[in-house]
């Protein structure tokens, strides 16, 4: 009985999602497949640089430019996360003051 097949783009999709988290059992059964499947498709990417089924020119371009693009947008993220903390942590502590301190005497 022949296996099932699957798309190329659904394969890179898993594995892309298996090298970011390391874990072929999660991704497996977040998508209804058995993690040996996964785990091969992993090992075969690895061993060949490229996914069974997937043409390298489907897989992501990683340009110098690419990379400088995506530097500057991850600082800029991490710049509106620490913003988004501080303000989480204001917001905590306003919510920690005493009821009789919110009023102001002049």
């Amino acid at each position: 009985m022949p296996g099932k097949k699957y798309e190329p783009e659904f394969k890179q999709k898993i594995i892309k999602e298996a090298l970011e988290t390391g874990n072929c059992s999660i991704v497996g059964r977040k998508h209804n497949i058995s993690s040996s499947i996964v785990a091969r498709w992993v090992r075969e990417y690895k061993r060949n640089n490229e996914p069974a089924g997937i043409n390298k020119n489907q897989l992501i371009n990683y340009e110098p430019t690419n990379i400088k693009n995506l530097e500057k947008e991850n600082e800029s993220l991490k710049k509106l996360l620490g913003e988004k903390d501080l303000e989480i942590a204001i917001l905590r502590d306003l919510l920690k003051k005493p009821a009789h301190m919110d009023k102001c005497r002049i």
